[in-house]
């Protein structure tokens, strides 16, 4: 073992599995016990219980966005779907940078080819995994590219793949992992140090 400290936990699975809601649970464990998070999830949403799109939602301010979906004009095609690279970077990307300057944790869901279409999106991740700063996020589990070949390969990034079988532990058992590095960051501003003996 070599000691490297852990800088970012990503999760991986096939679609559907339920990543972004181990996300989402682990976010609410971290949150109840005073850790301020921010950055963006991804939601597939349906009507008529058909898919017709993902939203992006800024986990600190609740700000919603399209990043793609089947009746979107312009923008790089995946499948059935443009991409809105206009809301991906006002709301996904601003998010990110948002979170890296005045959150605790930085959460990016996902990391994926949709979003790998913009430059300023791939910018943030890099800077959000440079700055110090924990991050959880989800990666695509077939998608490849420098970003995500770079994620995959570093030794400082825990990957996790979430499965039918595991994914209902995983919430408490990334929130377990967040809490060792986070470390001081439940503390308040003006208290951000070690306690000594007796306090």
């Amino acid at each position: 073992m070599s000691g490297r400290r852990i800088k970012a936990i990503f999760l991986t699975g096939r679609p559907g599995v339920g990543k972004t809601t181990v996300v989402l649970r682990a976010v609410e464990l971290l949150r109840a016990e005073g850790a301020r998070v921010g950055g963006m999830i991804s939601r597939e949403v349906r009507e008529g219980g058909r898919r017709v799109g993902f939203e992006i939602i800024d986990l600190a301010t609740g700000r919603r966005g399209w990043l793609a979906h089947v009746n979107q004009p312009t923008g790089p095609r995946l499948g059935k779907y443009r991409v809105n690279l206009a809301d991906l970077e006002g709301v996904g990307v601003a998010a990110i940078r948002e979170a890296v300057e005045g959150a605790d944790l930085v959460v990016i869901d996902e990391v994926g080819p949709m979003e790998l279409f913009s430059r300023e999106f791939v910018r943030a991740v890099e800077e959000a995994l440079a700055s110090g700063k924990p991050v959880l996020g989800t990666i695509h589990h077939r998608a490849r590219g420098p970003l995500l070949d770079a994620i995959r390969r570093d030794p400082a990034v825990k990957i996790i793949t979430v499965t039918l079988q595991n994914r209902d532990g995983l919430p408490e058992q990334v929130a377990g992992m967040l809490r060792e590095l986070l470390g001081l960051a439940f503390y308040p501003d003006d208290l951000r140090r070690p306690r000594g003996p007796g306090t």
